[in-house]
C-alpha cells in the first residue's frame, strides 16, 4: 500500500500526490492476471447470504449533500444580517412526513410522502482522510477503501456484476447515468473510481452522460448495414491488440476488454436496447419525473432495472463548485437542488412499487459527506469565489447554507430490497457538533448491508497476485441486519 498523504500538505499538494499513486495502481493493475475467487480462510467455499434484492439503484447526491438541510433536520435559523453562523443549525424549517415521527425539511415534499417505504439512516459516519478532499472520499464510498491503493479497486457495481452476473444476458449489469467523465474538473479522480479495475473491463460501468442520449449509444450508426458494422467491430478487435499500452497489458485485460466488446456487439443487436430510448416511455409517464437531467436519469434507471440491469447509478452530477458542492450560496442552491431530486425520486419509488419491482429493487440514496454551517477560511481570507467570507457572523445572503465539509455524520436513505420501512435509524447529536450519538454505520459496514442485501457475502475473496482481496475493506464489512425487514 502507498504510504499515507501527509495532511499538513496543501490541497494542490495532496491532489498531486493523488493522482500520481492513481496512475501507478492503473499501469500495476492492467499487468495483473485475472483474478481468482478464493475460499475462505478455513479452506470452506464462501456461503453467500439469501439475497432480498435482485438489482441496486444508487442515487448519489455527488459534491457533499448537507444533512441538516434535508433529512436530519435541526434549529431552523432564518436569514437575517448580523446573526451569529454558530447559531445557525438548519437554514430550511421541517416538515411532517407521512410517517409521524420522522420530519425532514422544507423542499423534499415528495420524498416526505414515500419515507414510509424505506428507512432514513441519520448515523453514516466517513472517516477522517487526513485531507477531506471530494475526490479521495468519492473513491472510498464508491470502491469500499480508502485511497490510495497499490492496485485499481474496483467500483462496488463491478462487485456486482462480476460475482452475480448479469440479470439479462443483453443488459449490460453495471451502467452509470448523469456524470461526465470529461470536460469537468477532476476527471481523472473520477475515473479511477467508475472502473471495474482489477476484474477487467467487462464488468466495469457503461457510461451514460446525458440520459436523453442513451438511446444513441446503443445504436448502430445511421445508414451502416449490419455487414459493414460487423466489419468496423472485427477491426476494433484489431486495434486493441495495437494499443500503445499493450506491453503493459496482461494477456487477461487484453481478453477483458475484447469481452467487453462482445457484450456492447450483442446490445447494439438486440432488441433489447429499447430500455435505453426514454422517448419510448408514454409522455403522461415521463412527465411525472421532471424533466432536469437528473429526473431523465431516474426514469432511464427504472426502464434499465426493468429490463434486467443489475446495478444502475444516477448521480446529480459532480463538478467543483457547483450542484451539492455548496462552498458558498449555500442554501440558494439547495433550493435548486431539491427542486431536481424531490419528485424524481418519488416517482421512481412510486413507478417501482406499482411495477412491482420495489421488494426486490434496492434503492440507496447517499453522498460522500455532509456539511456544517460553519463557515470555512479565516477572517479575511478569500473563498472559492473569490469573496471574503465572515467567520462570525452572516452578512449577505450567499453566506447563508452549509459550507464546509463534515464527516462527523450524514444521512442514506435506503427503500426496498428488504429493508425497513418508515423508521429512523441512528441519530445525531442535538447541538454542535452534530456527530452520530446512535448507532453509526461506517462506509465499510453500509457496503456489507448492501452487498447482504444483494445476496453477496462481505467475507467473498479474490485472490490478486497473491493477495486476497475483499468487497469491503479487509474482509471485515459486518451487514447492519437492525435494518432488514
Amino acid at each position: 500500500m502507498f504510504p499515507e498523504l501527509d495532511p499538513s500538505l496543501p490541497k494542490s499538494e495532496v491532489r498531486r500526490h493523488f493522482l500520481k499513486s492513481l496512475a501507478a495502481a492503473s499501469t500495476a493493475t492492467l499487468a495483473m492476471g485475472e483474478p481468482k475467487l478464493a475460499t475462505s480462510a478455513q479452506g470452506q467455499p464462501i456461503e453467500h447470504p439469501k439475497a432480498t434484492a435482485d438489482a441496486c439503484i444508487l442515487l448519489w447526491m455527488a459534491g457533499g449533500m448537507a444533512a441538516p438541510d434535508t433529512f436530519d433536520p435541526k434549529r431552523y435559523v432564518p436569514f437575517e444580517v448580523g446573526v451569529p453562523i454558530k447559531e445557525v443549525e438548519s437554514t430550511f424549517p421541517q416538515i411532517d412526513t407521512v410517517v409521524d415521527n420522522i420530519k425532514i425539511t422544507q423542499g423534499l415534499e415528495q420524498v416526505a410522502q414515500v419515507i414510509d417505504r424505506g428507512t432514513l439512516i441519520r448515523s453514516h459516519v466517513l472517516p477522517d482522510l487526513g485531507s477531506i478532499l471530494h475526490s479521495r472520499h468519492q473513491y472510498h464510498w464508491h470502491t469500499g477503501y480508502v485511497p490510495p491503493q497499490t492496485v485499481a479497486c474496483p467500483h462496488i457495481g463491478s462487485w456486482m456484476a462480476r460475482v452475480l452476473g448479469p440479470r439479462n444476458p443483453v443488459i449490460p449489469p453495471f451502467i452509470t447515468i448523469g456524470q461526465r467523465l470529461e470536460g469537468v474538473g477532476e476527471s481523472e479522480e473520477l475515473k479511477a473510481f467508475t472502473t471495474a479495475g482489477f476484474f477487467g473491463s467487462q464488468f466495469g460501468p457503461m457510461v451514460l452522460p446525458y440520459p436523453e442520449d442513451a438511446a444513441q449509444s446503443v445504436r448502430p450508426p445511421k445508414g451502416m448495414e449490419s455487414g459493414r458494422f460487423e466489419n468496423r467491430y472485427k477491426l476494433f478487435q484489431r486495434l486493441i491488440d495495437r494499443n500503445p499500452q499493450r506491453e503493459y497489458m496482461s494477456d487477461f485485460h487484453q481478453q477483458s476488454m475484447l469481452r467487453s466488446m462482445d457484450n456492447a456487439y450483442r446490445l447494439l443487436s438486440s432488441q433489447d436496447r429499447a430500455a435505453f430510448d426514454i422517448s419510448q416511455e408514454p409522455k403522461n409517464s415521463a412527465q411525472r419525473y421532471s424533466s432536469s437531467q437528473f429526473g431523465k436519469g431516474c426514469l432511464l434507471a427504472r426502464r434499465l432495472v426493468e429490463a434486467g440491469a443489475r446495478f444502475v447509478e444516477v448521480t446529480t452530477e459532480y463538478v467543483p463548485f457547483l450542484n451539492w458542492d455548496t462552498h458558498a450560496n449555500g442554501h440558494e442552491t439547495l433550493t435548486r437542488m431539491k427542486n431536481e431530486i424531490d419528485q424524481p425520486i418519488a416517482q421512481l419509488i412510486r413507478d417501482l412499487e406499482q411495477r412491482k419491482l420495489l421488494d426486490r429493487t434496492l434503492v440507496v440514496i447517499a453522498s460522500e459527506f455532509s456539511r456544517d454551517m460553519i463557515m470555512e477560511g479565516k477572517p479575511g481570507s478569500t473563498a472559492n469565489d473569490q469573496t471574503t467570507f465572515p467567520v462570525d457572523k452572516l452578512l449577505e445572503k450567499k453566506h447563508y447554507g452549509q459550507h464546509r465539509h463534515f464527516t462527523g455524520a450524514s444521512c442514506v436513505v435506503m427503500f426496498g430490497g428488504g429493508i425497513k420501512r418508515g423508521v429512523v435509524y441512528g441519530a445525531s447529536a442535538k447541538e454542535r457538533p452534530f456527530v452520530a450519538v446512535e448507532n453509526p454505520i461506517s462506509v465499510t459496514d453500509l457496503h456489507a448491508t448492501i452487498l447482504t442485501a444483494m445476496g453477496i457475502s462481505p467475507k467473498t475473496t479474490f485472490d490478486i497476485e497473491g493477495r486476497p482481496f475483499y468487497p469491503t475493506e479487509d474482509g471485515k464489512g459486518v451487514s447492519v441486519t437492525e435494518l432488514f425487514a
